[in-house]
């Protein structure tokens, strides 16, 4: 079973960063693929990032390209994003998640393992 532990999560003003982390531990002695969701009040869990078990392939959503940055230390088994330029919108609950496999897919069903989430406020 594979524990996955978020930090980094906060309250910050419109056009600042935040750097999530995810920490897994437990499982497999492998690299799995990864990726980050939000879910923001009265809205579907959406997928923000993805990337793939050795690094080498990632997905972003429309909304945060050119802003948020998702990168993993497989060293360490842990998972960033760096988020940057953060806007009001941004604002949600965001989610860790893995699966068993070598791609992240960009549906929430496809992933196995959650974290407990950390919350993410931008204000304007």
């Amino acid at each position: 079973q594979v524990q996955l532990a978020e930090s980094g999560g906060g309250l910050v003003q419109a056009g600042g960063s935040l750097r999530l982390s995810c920490a897994a531990s437990g499982g497999a002695n492998r690299s799995y693929p990864m990726a980050w969701f939000r879910q923001a009040p009265g809205k579907e869990r959406e997928i923000v990032a993805g990337v793939n078990w050795s690094g080498g392939v990632t997905y972003y959503a429309d909304s945060v390209k050119g802003r948020f940055t998702i990168s993993r230390d497989n060293a360490k088994n842990t998972v960033y994003l760096q988020m940057n330029s953060l806007k009001p919108e941004d604002t949600a609950v965001y989610y860790c998640a893995a699966r068993i496999g070598r791609a992240a897919p960009q549906e929430a069903r496809e992933y196995d393992y959650w974290g407990q989430g950390t919350q993410v406020t931008v204000s304007s």
